[in-house]
């Protein structure tokens, strides 16, 4: 097991650059321009990448506007990006994955199958494009009265795009299903079973189609597509009680812990290889019986850890560096 432990200020800043280059965006911010320093123009990240079958290079830049090349050639696509360098990523703010509301889950899901799966991102953007089309459209029958009829065109492209995303998301869950009650129980030793449950409105496109007919009206009035996979979700019960509304504060960091395990090891099951580990400031946040625990599950992944302290790593294999004023020194 190879550990990065980089430690005190900008520490973050070198997971969030190794994730943009992994994602192409960012973990902390949509605006991408405050990726960019304070009082500089521009921003350049370049990684150097070695995979078991290749080598690649990645550059990603934000000036007037955002370029990304892959091996030296500028992508037209994210979803050519994606697939390069497999990540999972934990920081404190993940227990919003429970906590939050549906958008957040949706995201982890997102990021998951994106990069296993880049034409489900392909996929995804033409589902939110024609919702966008389709939402101003029953703005416009709102406002100008417009045709009604013509949102059959919308309906259709919708439900296209919705049942191929739906399928995916319903792969992957059931994925994450066969890992995560198992790896929670070792970590709970065996006092809590763990169940995942996904949530759709399109279970495929015939029904979908229907929803949209039977919530067409409502829609116009609201101006907004009601119904659909921009509201997809997922459950988590622990002993058949939603970890969401019954689960303790402990419970919830735990579920989410293995929640993020079961993605390390779906991905391992999909690639043949662990995907890179990032940790940002995790560590603290587990007692010393999760903590270890959490240790056997990932020593034969590569591991990137922030840290403010130094952290108990026995009997790993591990570099530090200390990151003080922008500059990286080896310890």
């Amino acid at each position: 097991m190879f550990f990065l432990v980089i430690m005190h200020s900008g520490k973050t800043n070198m997971l969030e650059a190794i994730f943009v280059c992994a994602i192409g965006k960012s973990f902390r911010t949509k605006n991408e321009k405050e990726l960019i320093h304070l009082n500089q123009n521009e921003l350049t990240i370049e990684i150097e990448y070695q995979k078991s079958d290749r080598d690649g290079k990645i550059k990603y830049e934000i000036s007037d506007k955002k370029n990304i090349f892959l091996n030296g050639i500028k992508i037209k696509k994210l979803s050519e990006l994606l697939g390069n360098i497999h990540i999972v990523l934990f920081t404190p703010d993940d227990i919003n994955i429970l906590k939050g509301g549906p958008a957040e889950r949706r995201k982890f899901l997102d990021i998951m199958i994106g990069q296993l799966r880049p034409n489900y991102v392909y996929n995804l953007n033409l589902f939110l494009k024609t919702l966008e089309q389709r939402n101003s459209y029953l703005r416009q029958i709102k406002l100008e009265n417009k045709n009604q009829d013509l949102l059959d065109i919308w309906d259709e492209k919708l439900a296209d795009y919705a049942q191929i995303i739906s399928q995916y998301r319903k792969e992957f869950i059931d994925k994450i299903s066969k890992k995560i009650d198992h790896i929670h129980q070792e970590i709970t030793e065996g006092k809590e079973k763990l169940l995942i449950e996904y949530v759709s409105q399109c279970s495929n496109k015939e029904d979908y189609l229907k929803l949209l007919k039977q919530n067409r009206n409502l829609d116009i009035i609201k101006g907004y597509t009601t119904k659909g996979i921009h509201r997809d979700d997922f459950r988590t019960y622990i002993n058949n009680k939603e970890v969401n509304i019954y689960g303790s504060q402990g419970q919830h960091r735990t579920v989410i812990l293995s929640l993020k395990l079961a993605e390390l090891n779906v991905v391992y099951d999909e690639m043949g290889e662990y995907p890179i580990l990032l940790l940002d400031d995790f560590m603290s946040e587990l007692d010393e019986k999760r903590r270890k625990s959490f240790l056997n599950h990932i020593k034969d992944t590569q591991v990137i850890i922030t840290c403010t302290d130094k952290i108990k790593v026995d009997n790993l294999n591990f570099n530090l560096y200390y990151v003080e004023n922008g500059k990286i020194n080896f310890k």
